[in-house]
């Protein structure tokens, strides 16, 4: 390595993991959202692409994604599944980087997470202690 060559740092890599990420997101959030995938079941579900984590050698991409309107997740999940060729060639193509990254999807359950912990917050022993602290 030369002298003059700048030494990449975790922050400088982390930074464009997360650029890369966001990017894929956009990406898998524009084609789903236009139905350009001619999938019955993803024609027929509103689907939120939540998250993107981006391995460190933008090889993998893990692609988080909700359901909206109470949508079946399993089906949903399982024909994002069935279509991933296709769209790991459009992120391919839209996203300019050296490798087109596997895309692994999982169901994001962090708005179920949050859902629990609202339902917690607003149990009336709950309010009740909060609203003395508050005091």
């Amino acid at each position: 390595m030369r002298k003059d060559t700048p030494m990449k740092t975790d922050e400088t890599q982390s930074v464009r993991l997360l650029r890369v990420g966001e990017r894929v997101r956009h990406v898998l959030s524009e084609i789903l959202a236009r139905g350009d995938v001619h999938d019955e079941v993803l024609a027929s579900h509103m689907v939120s692409v939540t998250e993107v984590r981006m391995s460190p050698d933008l090889r993998h991409a893990t692609v988080y994604v909700k359901p909206l309107l109470g949508g079946d997740e399993a089906e949903v999940l399982a024909a994002l599944k069935k279509n991933v060729r296709y769209l790991r060639g459009e992120v391919a193509k839209r996203v300019n980087t050296k490798y087109a990254a596997n895309l692994k999807f999982l169901l994001d359950e962090s708005f179920d997470e949050g859902g629990k912990i609202d339902t917690l917050l607003r149990d009336p022993k709950v309010a009740q202690d909060l609203d003395e602290e508050a005091e």
